[in-house]
Formats: C-alpha cells, sequence, structure tokens
C-alpha cells in the first residue's frame, strides 16, 4: 500500500508505547504507517491540578487539532483520557484489546502504615477519584497533587516526604517500570475505559477507518462502551469522583458503577449482571439509578465546589 498512515501521539513513554502497538497491528496487517509526536498541555503544565485547567480533552485537544488539520491521520490514546463528547469530523474507530484494569500503590519503605489507624500517611495522587475512594477507607491521610507522566510522579515520588503514590497498573507494567516495592489496589474501582487504547480518526477517512477496524477488540468495546455510557449520563470527566469497570464472563457482562463526594463520605455503588445480547443501555439505566440514589445532589455539590 502506498499511503503512510501519520499517527499522532503524546511524547511519554507510555503514549509513545501505545502509538507503536498501533503501528505494529496496523503492520501486521500490511498498512504501512509512522509516528508523529505532538506536545499536548496537560504536558505542558505539571502544576495545576487537572480540575484547575478544565480537564476535558486536556490530553486530547491537541492531537485532535491535528487530526482535523491534516497534520495527521489518526490519533492513540487511553481511552480513559478521551472525553465522551469527541469533536465533531472525529471518531473513536478501534479499541484495542483491554491490559491491566486496577490501580496500584506504589510505596517507599512498607504497607504497614496501611493497617495503623492512628498513622498519617502521606499519599500523592492527581485523580479526584483516587483521592475520593482512598479517603473513604482511610479518612485521616493526607493527600497530595502529582501530575506528570509517569517516569516524572516516579522521580518526585522518590525525592518528596511522601510515603505511597498510586498509578494505574497498565501505565506502569506496559513500559516495564512497575516497581518491586508495588501492591495492586483491588479494592479500588478504576476509571471508566482504564487499561483500554483507542485509535481515534476522521469519521470521512474511509481509508483509516478500514484500517482500523480490523484493530478492533469486540469484547473490550462492549465492555468500556457500557462503562463511558454510564460516565457520560453521570455528566462527569476527570473532575468527577466516577468509577466504572465491566468485563464479560460465561456469556455474561458484569458491571460495577460508583460515584462518591470529593471527601469519600458520601459513595453510591450500582451492581449489574446481564447477557452479553442484552447490554444496550444498561451505563445509562445504572446511572439513572446513582442519580436517584441522591447522586444528583453529589454531583451538584462537586460542581460548586469546582466554581
Amino acid at each position: 500500500m502506498d499511503k503512510v498512515i501519520r499517527i499522532g501521539t503524546r511524547e511519554s513513554q507510555l503514549a509513545l508505547w501505545q502509538a507503536t502497538l498501533v503501528r505494529n497491528l496496523l503492520s501486521e496487517r500490511g498498512y504501512a504507517a509512522e509516528l508523529v509526536p505532538i506536545k499536548s498541555e496537560g504536558d505542558i503544565d505539571l502544576v495545576t491540578p487537572l480540575y484547575e485547567i478544565g480537564v476535558q480533552g486536556i490530553f486530547t485537544k491537541s492531537l485532535d487539532v491535528a487530526m482535523l488539520n491534516g497534520r495527521i491521520d489518526i490519533a492513540v490514546h487511553s481511552f480513559k483520557d478521551v472525553p465522551t463528547q469527541l469533536p465533531k469530523g472525529i471518531i473513536n474507530a478501534a479499541i484495542i484489546e483491554r491490559g491491566p484494569v486496577k490501580d496500584l500503590l506504589v510505596y517507599k519503605h512498607d504497607t504497614a502504615f496501611l493497617d495503623d489507624p492512628a498513622y498519617v500517611a502521606n499519599i500523592a495522587t492527581s485523580s479526584i477519584r483516587r483521592k475520593a475512594q482512598w479517603l473513604r477507607r482511610y479518612p485521616q491521610h493526607q493527600l497530595h497533587n502529582l501530575r506528570g507522566n509517569v517516569n516524572t510522579r516516579l522521580q518526585k515520588l522518590a525525592a518528596e516526604n511522601w510515603d505511597a503514590a498510586i498509578f494505574a497498573a497498565a501505565g506502569l507494567e506496559r513500559i516495564g517500570i512497575r516497581p518491586a516495592n508495588s501492591v495492586i489496589l483491588d479494592w479500588m474501582l478504576p476509571a471508566p475505559a482504564q487499561g483500554a487504547i483507542v485509535a481515534a480518526c476522521r469519521g470521512n477517512d474511509d481509508f483509516c477507518r478500514e484500517a482500523l477496524s480490523t484493530l478492533n477488540h469486540r469484547e473490550t468495546a462492549i465492555c468500556t462502551g457500557v462503562e463511558r455510557e454510564f460516565l457520560r449520563t453521570l455528566l462527569g470527566g476527570c473532575t468527577t469522583p466516577i468509577s466504572a469497570y465491566a468485563y464479560i464472563q460465561n456469556g455474561q457482562l458484569h458491571f460495577e458503577g460508583n460515584l462518591c463526594s470529593l471527601d469519600g463520605v458520601t459513595s453510591m455503588t450500582v451492581t449489574r449482571s446481564v447477557p452479553v445480547a442484552a447490554v444496550e443501555g444498561l451505563g445509562r439505566e445504572a446511572a439513572v439509578e446513582i442519580l436517584e440514589q441522591g447522586g444528583d445532589a453529589v454531583i451538584e455539590a462537586i460542581r460548586n465546589v469546582q466554581r
């Protein structure tokens, strides 16, 4: 094939790993592709908390603009960073098979502090969702803002007087830098679409749409679709402590969704199990149940704090 597909990517090691994965998958199917690194606003400002920047699309906007301007043909993202409302003219053309889903804790010395209710641990994370879930379980702990790519965050953890920091397992494991001093947080519900990679293209680009369709993983697409529908119905983003996870087992889709207040005091959870053939509307129905439990008041309170 004569056409070379230009793959837009952020410049971090993890983003380049993800884009390289997509390039290699395309190559296996006979498509030529090259990487085009582009810096995002989220990579430039590593100090301001995400909820103060206006986080919707902060890691995807630069690539969206480059794609619409014709500088690149497709963009590769961590799916959890992609807003549920895409810019006009852009579509999510392929959801790559999901990797590790859970969060993990990287600790300095040991995890004894987790079992000592009198100890005030210092925990670092930039995620509103992780902060809320952590405070619900450990209300005595102090949370600190931690921004940057995964390498930068590990360096900051080593330099600061913190006990531990929270990361997505996928981010550290994919580039082979998960420290030995880390544990999976099985109790922490992940962000919608965490662990999944998405490749987007222009909706009118038939060549790229066809090429990417060969990469789409049906089971991952179904599960992340339910999770993102839950998120979209709650009108949430990275500024709201919304969690969701769906998986398929023996023909059944199992779903759990959660909404927390910022301090973790209030928490509402919904679970569902349905045949895979009956998943349509599941995310929306689960979100409506959360809203009826009082979730609308929690979301409004969060908005008032962040205005």
